[in-house]
């Protein structure tokens, strides 16, 4: 059995920054608003033409990958998280396959939103740590501002999303000391639509239904969230996540270095941080500047931490994510 690690981190976002007062200009918004609820006062939209969710990940990839000192022929699998794929089907693991040249290794995608990343670090875990694959790049990437309904309508759940992408190397780790120490996996399906895209889908409705009623009214293919049910679950399930896994390696609050959680709304975090009374050194938020970019948020922000010098050798660090499903997962990590 080995441990697997993080070799390599690299993320990328698009140059276009779109602020709270662009949102206002748009919708009836104001920066004000935006920060008291989310704390959000800037985030990255793509410019269409110019970059996807595919073309986000490679370029986050290639980052990880040079600072793992892993070429395109070390890499034996491909994980990719998203919500918002490049095409319906096939999913973009398959074309991060083709850009980065690899060989013909699997590619798989997952699609658990603001979790996905911490889901996908889980699956490369496992086939670490039986020897199946030495190298696996995991990907959490997301274009969201294609898909926001950037009018009054839309306005409680637009100025929460940002695009962006992050991407992590994972590899062997022979000290079973170091590297993931756990991961832990949660769904509750009871709540799925509470925070949902319910069309184009075959279980309702599927485009040619969407073309045939041209409702100008209809928003089914729109992001739903029900924010005050979503946030009171969150910081439950936040809590115990990060709690089961210090209580697996028998660790405590105190032993945390950086807590690194999913960027979906500051105050989520901050309800965390007082909670578990953690000084401000030893949590990383950045969604002020990107927003909330559901499976590439983890990521980002955990690279980020690192590239900062925040992240050292031998710090305990704990990954924790909520979102839709609803689902949640953490990893503890020593780094």
């Amino acid at each position: 059995m080995y441990n697997s690690k993080i070799a390599g981190l690299g993320f990328y976002v698009p140059e276009n920054v779109v602020t709270n007062d662009d949102l206002s200009k748009i919708m009836d918004t104001n920066d004000a608003w935006i920060q008291e609820r989310t704390g959000i006062q800037q985030r990255r939209h793509i410019i269409k033409g110019q970059d996807t969710t595919t073309s986000m990940g490679v370029k986050a990839a290639k980052i990880a990958m040079e600072r793992a000192k892993v070429g395109p022929d070390e890499i034996d699998f491909v994980i990719f998280a998203t919500l918002s794929p490049d095409y319906y089907f096939p999913g973009p693991g398959v074309l991060v396959q083709k850009e980065l040249g690899l060989r013909t290794v699997g590619a798989l995608d997952v699609r658990n939103q603001c979790s996905g990343f911490v889901y996908a670090v889980s699956i490369a875990d496992q086939y670490i740590k039986t020897g199946m694959y030495k190298n696996v790049l995991v990907i959490g990437s997301e274009v969201h501002s294609l898909g926001l309904d950037m009018t009054d309508r839309g306005r409680a759940v637009s100025v929460i999303f940002g695009d962006g992408a992050g991407a992590a190397v994972m590899s062997r780790e022979e000290d079973l000391t170091k590297g993931i120490l756990s991961t832990h996996l949660h769904s509750e399906g009871e709540h799925a639509l509470e925070l949902a895209v319910k069309a184009p889908g075959m279980g309702g409705r599927w485009v040619t239904d969407i073309i045939a009623d041209n409702n100008p009214e209809d928003d089914s293919y729109l992001p739903h969230m029900n924010g005050q049910f979503v946030f009171k679950n969150a910081v439950v399930r936040f809590s115990e996540v990060i709690m089961e896994g210090l209580q697996k390696n028998n660790l405590q609050v105190s032993d945390i270095d950086m807590l690194i959680p999913h960027q979906a709304n500051l105050r989520i975090s901050q309800f965390i941080q007082q909670k578990f009374q953690l000084a401000d050194d030893k949590v990383f938020n950045n969604i002020q500047k990107y927003g909330n970019t559901t499976a590439a948020s983890v990521p980002i922000a955990l690279t980020e931490a690192w590239e900062g010098g925040k992240i050292n050798e031998g710090d305990l660090v704990v990954l924790a994510a909520f979102g839709s499903g609803f689902t949640w997962a953490s990893a503890v990590i020593r780094w």
